[in-house]
């Protein structure tokens, strides 16, 4: 078992984007990198095996809000841990909770002591500490592990977001002393990410990163952005991040986001994202490509028999025809979720790889000022 490592091997020379390689001991994971959100312990509509053969996924996301409440903790412990429980093999991160905590608003109480709120299955009441969040994760198996913060709504007055900030800078100290004084749940080493907040706010952002950076974990992780911001601020308040965060640790910025704002996120610096577009979108005809993205509930595709993607990076949209994904998806039938849901996760998992191939070869910021018109327009 080994501690969670990261090598940076190369750096974008006219802009930061940088390529890398983060070690765990469920395998290598090649940065900059897209992980699918796997909720409820699957990746909505996708089997492990597509995720791994016609995905390529290298990592992926277990939701702690929801795993908690279902299956529970009992039987993913019995399971032997959630790779147990689902059958993956590769490197798994789970989120604190936190964001869940954010979006059920109407739902809960926050102190200083934690969190408490109500279940959205039954109403049943629950409480989360940082304590009790780091246990959650041990039990639930992640390599990698979130701290337990709150993400402030956007917008928030300077106040609520100072007061927020020192209160997840206060619990990211009690997510490190309980950690560090508790082993490893399985066989493998888990890894704790702190979180920036601050909101939209320069000198809080600057305090929070500096302050986590201070906690010196093997990876730092940028939080509350992409919840209504425009994406102007969103850019600017990872570059501040970016630029106080430790070069030699991996960075990783929370639920973002669209195939722009990833190539413009990865310039400035980042390694790591997540978010649930890919198949949220997906399951309601959105379908991503490198020149631009369709929407398939449009009658316009209804008699295109041309590929969905001829050059795209899986079978499923190279084999697949148009007018039969949009018949799919205006009949509400279940393939044709799966089908785009699979295509957008391999085409987001293809643009990163992409990106750190042109970081390789010295030609990123050409290559991303050629991919940001195509990506954004609608066909």
């Amino acid at each position: 078992m080994a501690k969670l490592t990261f090598k940076l091997l190369e750096t974008d020379t006219k802009s930061s984007a940088r390529a890398g390689l983060i070690t765990t001991d469920h395998g290598e994971i090649e940065t900059p990198i897209f992980m699918p959100v796997g909720t409820v312990g699957s990746v909505k509509g996708v089997h492990q095996h597509e995720l791994r053969d016609d995905i390529n996924a290298q990592i992926i996301l277990g939701n702690t809000y929801h795993l908690y409440l279902r299956p529970g903790i009992e039987i993913l412990e019995a399971a032997g841990g959630l790779h147990r429980f689902n059958g993956w093999e590769g490197p798994i991160l789970t989120d604190s909770g936190g964001y869940q905590v954010y979006s059920l608003a109407h739902r809960r109480k926050i102190k200083e002591e934690g969190v408490t709120f109500a279940s959205h299955i039954d109403g049943s009441k629950h409480f989360f500490s940082p304590e009790i969040a780091m246990d959650i994760q041990r039990s639930i198996g992640g390599d990698i592990i979130m701290a337990f913060d709150e993400c402030p709504p956007y917008p928030s007055t300077h106040k609520y977001a100072k007061d927020s900030m020192e209160m997840t800078h206060r619990w990211l100290e009690r997510c490190c002393t309980h950690f560090d004084n508790t082993p490893d749940k399985y066989d493998y080493t888990q890894n704790l990410f702190p979180i920036i907040q601050g909101s939209t706010y320069d000198d809080l952002r600057k305090k929070s990163a500096e302050t986590i950076a201070s906690f010196e974990r093997p990876g730092n992780a940028i939080g509350g952005l992409s919840v209504g911001e425009k994406a102007e601020d969103m850019y600017k308040f990872t570059a501040l991040c970016c630029d106080i965060l430790p070069k030699d640790k991996p960075r990783y910025l929370m639920g973002v986001g669209t195939p722009v704002n990833i190539l413009e996120n990865i310039a400035l610096g980042v390694d790591m994202f997540d978010c649930v577009l890919p198949t949220r979108n997906g399951r309601h005809g959105l379908v991503y490509t490198q020149n631009g993205f369709y929407n398939f509930k449009n009658a316009k595709w209804k008699n295109d028999h041309t590929p969905i993607d001829a050059d795209g990076p899986c079978h499923t949209s190279r084999y697949h025809t148009k007018a039969y994904l949009r018949h799919l998806i205006h009949s509400g039938e279940l393939l044709g979720s799966q089908l785009a849901s699979i295509h957008n996760l391999a085409f987001f998992i293809w643009l990163v790889k992409e990106a750190r191939k042109h970081i390789q070869n010295g030609d990123f910021s050409r290559w991303k000022d050629v991919m940001i018109p195509k990506l954004g327009k609608r066909l």
